[in-house]
């Protein structure tokens, strides 16, 4: 049995990995512990096979208020956990981190594709990545995984807000973009592979399907019996808006598949369903 433990009492995608995990008791043992203050420290990690650093600070808004926190909770606090875990035996430690890294909001992601992150949060997270990377040894394996947006049964970001569109009006733009995702039990489940390989290195889960926004939002809609009119009356509006949410929600931006890892554990259209939990 693999003992597993999870930082971050409140993450999103730790929590949904211990759900997923604990569909299999005979396999797995799993507990999440909380970072918020320096309890931790005094925990032992010797017992455990892995340790799943889920915890970290996103979703909030930059200013130059909460610009060192981004670093003392992504790079810092993330580092300090790693070199605990290593020091008391633990095996393999698992990395969550960001397609922010590369600080680009349109464009395909490849092996040639620079680290240029434009915001504290992928500018945390890419050196955390490098601090962690040096622990590694022969007894202690380091996973690095940049996922893209990741949606599911109540997540954050983009999705709620496309969501909530696609539900309360009646015609949205028709936008021929492509956007890597992850559904969240997509990733539970390679995370789950990962850790059964007891694997190292860097991964870029994602969605088999790149997602059209314009048709997952139609998806959406239907799923709620409220069927959308996709329109190509806005395009040249939406052309001219050239902001960072319209960007991220319009743009394309995906991950080359040539290095990227498919997962299509669930359907485009079923994750949808259990997003919207129908």
């Amino acid at each position: 049995m693999k003992k597993i433990l999870v930082t971050g009492k409140n993450s999103y995608i730790g929590n949904k990995l211990k759900n997923w995990l604990g569909k299999y008791p005979e396999k797995y043992n799993i507990e999440t512990i909380s970072l918020r203050d320096d309890g931790w420290k005094s925990k032992s990690f010797a017992n455990y096979d892995v340790v799943f650093h889920a915890a970290g600070m996103a979703h909030v808004k930059e200013t130059r208020n909460n610009n060192d926190l981004y670093f003392s909770v992504n790079r810092d606090l993330a580092y300090e956990v790693a070199k605990k875990a290593k020091n008391e035996g633990v095996g393999q430690f698992i990395f969550l981190s960001s397609m922010s890294v590369y600080g680009i909001e349109n464009g395909v992601i490849d092996n040639n594709t620079h680290i240029e992150p434009n915001t504290a949060y992928g500018q945390s997270k890419i050196q955390a990545e490098s601090l962690i990377n040096k622990l590694q040894n022969n007894g202690f394996q380091v996973v690095t995984l940049r996922p893209p947006m990741v949606y599911g049964e109540g997540c954050k970001g983009n999705y709620p807000k496309l969501s909530k569109m696609a539900v309360k009006f009646p015609v949205f733009p028709n936008i021929e973009n492509k956007r890597s995702m992850i559904f969240i039990d997509n990733l539970s489940a390679f995370i789950q592979e990962l850790i059964d390989n007891q694997s190292k290195g860097l991964y870029f889960p994602q969605n088999e399907e790149y997602v059209n926004v314009s048709k997952m939002v139609r998806l959406i809609s239907e799923v709620h019996g409220k069927p959308i009119i996709l329109t190509k009356l806005f395009n040249p509006l939406l052309r001219l808006l050239k902001t960072s949410t319209m960007n991220k929600v319009f743009g394309s931006l995906i991950y080359d598949k040539n290095i990227s890892n498919s997962i299509d554990q669930v359907s485009f259209s079923e994750t949808i369903k259990r997003t919207e939990n129908k």
